[in-house]
């Protein structure tokens, strides 16, 4: 492998004070929901926020939305104000992983959705070596020519079964309200992720943006929590690469719905624009094809990840091998390390269950530059894709925290 010359030391989650495991605990403490603290300042200028959303733009990377400030003029003004700051997204920097942070006010290390697909040993034995590859998105056998999910074989209250803070805000009488498209409502992600309230499934920006007035909009004796999810940047994003001119064109309409709602929101009442990612456009120059490079799936019990980290389960005995052949073959193409390093620096979070360290591959590659680990065979839509995420760069980790006021 040639060498990148990319020496950069891997950019690490601010776990703890800066993520999004602590946007939805700060927002609940601001609502006044017992055992959270508001880590990220909800309540820092205003002390009587009586309902909060929190509206999460799929693949809005903080550095992405700082390149192209005429193309965002509601959300640059957002992100030059007192209350607004940058966060970094979880480990790995991908959808499944993000939002389960955000939902359970967990690390990835503690909830266990450890990437947009990840081994999954028997869950009567979490030690054990996994016997089947969830993608988590779609809750199914990932790389399945004929996918079936997995809901009844794999439920996801039992994958994921830490509750939410969702759940806890309701049981302390907060109006909570989910808004998304309706495909989400009984999906296995939304199951093990946000669990909790009243969901309102949208088909377009027009019911997205009235649902999320909607749930707000409650007595002024009483508290409420609304999250709302909006997908189609991080499609575009994915089909055209960020920074494109679809993507551009899609960025105004995001900003346009940011406008209307911050416009529209009552006294009280606050509004918390996140991403679960950036993103990094790539191509065919930067790929490299794990189905045909024989060097990288000799010993390999499962792959597992996606194009930018990949968890790699070895055969009992191989896992040394394994390490040894994948940081030989990337070179600088990719961060090469075992479990036990990746924990032990903290990539995870502070702490790793035996639940979740089953989940992790025993060797760990996580991209850096425009680099893509793809599978050609295996996994040919994702393959074909132009943008991608989930390494540790700035590009994929930072997200913004955009805070508007009734």
């Amino acid at each position: 492998m040639t060498s990148t010359g990319d020496r950069a030391a891997p950019f690490l989650p601010a776990y703890g004070h800066g993520t999004l495991a602590e946007v939805m605990p700060s927002t609940a403490a601001a609502l006044g929901v017992p055992g959270f603290t508001d880590t990220v300042g909800v309540a820092r200028h205003a002390a009587d926020v009586t309902a909060a959303g929190v509206l999460l733009v799929d693949g809005l990377g903080a550095t992405l939305l700082a390149a192209h400030p005429h193309d965002a003029p509601a959300l640059h003004e957002l992100a030059s104000s007192a209350d607004s700051r940058e966060l970094t997204s979880c480990f790995p920097a991908t959808t499944a992983v993000s939002i389960t942070s955000l939902g359970t006010g967990l690390t990835p290390g503690a909830h266990g959705i450890e990437g947009y697909s990840m081994g999954v040993p028997p869950l009567d034995e979490p030690s054990a070596a996994p016997d089947v590859v969830l993608n988590t998105l779609r809750w199914c056998a990932h790389g399945a020519t004929d996918p079936v999910d997995l809901l009844a074989d794999l439920p996801p209250e039992e994958v994921q079964p830490r509750p939410t803070v969702l759940q806890q805000a309701l049981r302390h009488g907060v109006a909570v309200t989910q808004v998304a498209p309706e495909v989400q409502r009984r999906s296995g992600l939304t199951r093990a992720a946000l669990r909790g309230g009243r969901f309102h499934g949208v088909s377009a920006l027009g019911d997205l943006a009235a649902e999320v007035l909607h749930g707000l909009a409650v007595e002024a004796e009483e508290r409420a929590l609304v999250y709302a999810y909006h997908g189609d940047l991080d499609m575009i994003g994915h089909q055209h690469g960020p920074g494109s001119l679809p993507w551009r064109m899609q960025l105004r309409i995001v900003d346009r719905l940011v406008a209307a709602l911050a416009e529209s929101l009552r006294p009280g009442a606050v509004l918390l624009v996140v991403a679960d990612h950036g993103m990094v456009a790539t191509d065919r120059g930067w790929h490299v094809d794990l189905d045909h490079t024989p060097a990288l799936l000799t010993g390999v019990r499962r792959l597992a990840g996606e194009t930018r980290v990949r968890h790699v389960h070895a055969i009992d005995g191989a896992a040394d091998d394994v390490l040894a052949a994948w940081r030989a073959e990337l070179g600088d193409a990719a961060w090469v390390v075992s479990r036990e390093e990746a924990v032990d620096a903290g990539w995870f979070g502070p702490g790793v269950t035996d639940t979740a360290r089953g989940r992790i591959g025993d060797v760990i590659a996580a991209a850096r530059g425009n680099w893509t680990l793809v599978r050609s065979r295996n996994e040919p839509r994702e393959t074909a894709l132009v943008g991608h995420h989930g390494s540790l760069t700035p590009a994929e980790q930072l997200v913004p925290l955009l805070v508007a006021r009734g």
